[in-house]
């Protein structure tokens, strides 16, 4: 997000977090809600949409090529579809801030058009690793230009695309959904394998609008040629945002909060899964299908939490988690351990290494690890913590205020708006003491 003016937090120490929240919508399946219902025959209605900078982005984009869309009003937004050759040529540089999901998926439906296009981003973006969605897009036949390998691409025009059989160096929804979506351009089949299951909201999203995928284990496969029927897509509460309210009941004696309607599809519960194991006390209602996506009420009551050994397994269903997560084990009683999360290191910042800082200027034992960390539970104390205008380091900093020995400062928060817009509100609202002040 780009702003004149540094965002900073301060959080008090104290409090437990009460009542009932909606978080804002997911922000992965915002995203393709918006570029699915651009490629779609018809009229897409969403409810629920994210008005974060990150989907937010993701529709400027699709508007600058030429798709009609209206709102986003109160989460609604109506997407008339130019189906799966009508987008045309941005006349400028399509601009995707801060966001990864936009820049990554993007790049595999672009490299299936007749027209050069010229993604950009923020610094942070910028900095991020390209070469994990240029390289097999190459493969497919198409020819990509970056600043060897980061921030610009060039993504350019009349390149035929074949269908290949790709497997996964390292778990990524991102990647994976890159090479589907070029695979509805490419001739033949292609088949992703992946060495770790990860979120599928690409391929439940592609089934609803009747464009045929074929899952087998941990193997995608698409063919080219086929066409999206619009359809109604309601937008299930993010687990990711919801996270930060769970581990901040979790941890805050006395806390009682239960977060509606939320996404609960089966690659993104790493997060509960993992509390659980740690000694949460979590429980689910009201469960149904919406969309092809299973949700939930998620209740959440302070219990004493306990480092474990986390699965390897669980790791990519909790990818976007960890960070509040490091805070829950900052909190525990004993050693928690995480090793096989090398992709923390390539996000919106270095999250191992940006969490290891931030904990021990708390007062915490946190020692990274090359793909992972290990954290030994104690008091947390208080300080200046720096967020490295990541969206999700800046929140999981600001829970920690809840078993806090003094004041939190947490630095350069701006990028909380490309997830979370309403951090600040609902924060407040359910019994956390933090303000925002500008520099």
């Amino acid at each position: 997000m780009s702003s004149e003016h540094k965002k900073h937090y301060i959080v008090q120490p104290g409090g437990k977090l009460q009542g009932e929240l909606r978080v804002p919508g997911d922000k992965s399946i915002s995203h393709r809600s918006i570029m699915l219902g651009s490629l779609a025959e018809g009229v897409t209605e969403v409810t629920g949409f994210l008005e974060g900078d990150d989907a937010l982005a993701t529709l400027a984009a699709f508007r600058a090529m030429g798709v009609q869309i209206e709102g986003p009003k109160e989460g609604r937004v109506t997407i008339h579809g130019v189906g799966m050759h009508g987008l045309q040529a941005s006349d400028k540089n399509i601009y995707l801030g801060n966001s990864g999901t936009s820049i990554r998926l993007l790049s595999g439906l672009l490299a299936g058009q007749d027209f050069t296009s010229t993604l950009t981003g923020d610094k942070s973006l910028s900095g991020r690793p390209m070469r994990r969605v240029t390289d097999p897009l190459a493969m497919m036949g198409a020819e990509i230009d970056s600043d060897e390998g980061k921030l610009p691409l060039k993504i350019k025009a009349g390149n035929k695309l074949t269908g290949i059989t790709y497997t996964l160096p390292m778990a990524s929804a991102q990647v994976k959904s890159c090479i589907l979506l070029a695979g509805m351009y490419a001739e033949g089949k292609t088949t992703v394998t992946e060495p770790a299951p990860t979120r599928d909201h690409t391929e439940r999203m592609l089934t609803g609008m009747g464009y045929a995928v074929e899952v087998n284990d941990d193997t995608v496969t698409i063919e080219g040629g086929g066409k999206l029927t619009a359809t109604s897509i309601d937008v299930p509460a993010d687990i990711s945002s919801a996270t930060f309210f769970m581990v901040g009941a979790a941890i805050a004696v006395g806390s009682d909060i239960t977060l509606t309607h939320v996404g609960i599809n089966p690659t993104r519960v790493g997060v509960i899964n993992i509390l659980r194991m740690m000694g949460a006390d979590i429980s689910l209602s009201n469960e149904a299908l919406t969309g092809g996506e299973p949700v939930a009420d998620i209740r959440v009551r302070y219990a004493p939490l306990k480092g474990i050994k986390i699965p390897e397994d669980q790791v990519p269903l909790a990818i976007d988690e960890f960070p509040a997560l490091f805070v829950a084990a900052a909190c525990a009683e004993g050693t928690t351990t995480l090793t096989g999360a090398q992709e923390l290191r390539v996000k919106e910042s270095d999250r191992i290494q940006a969490m290891a800082d931030g904990l021990q200027t708390l007062g915490i034992d946190a020692q990274p690890t090359n793909d992972g960390i290990i954290i030994t539970g104690g008091l947390i104390g208080s300080g200046e913590v720096e967020s490295h205008d990541d969206h999700r380091i800046a929140m999981s900093f600001a829970i920690a205020g809840l078993q806090a020995g003094g004041t939190i400062q947490i630095n350069n928060c701006a990028n909380v708006a490309t997830s979370f817009p309403n951090f600040i509100g609902l924060a407040t609202k359910a019994g956390l003491d933090i303000e925002e002040f500008d520099v």
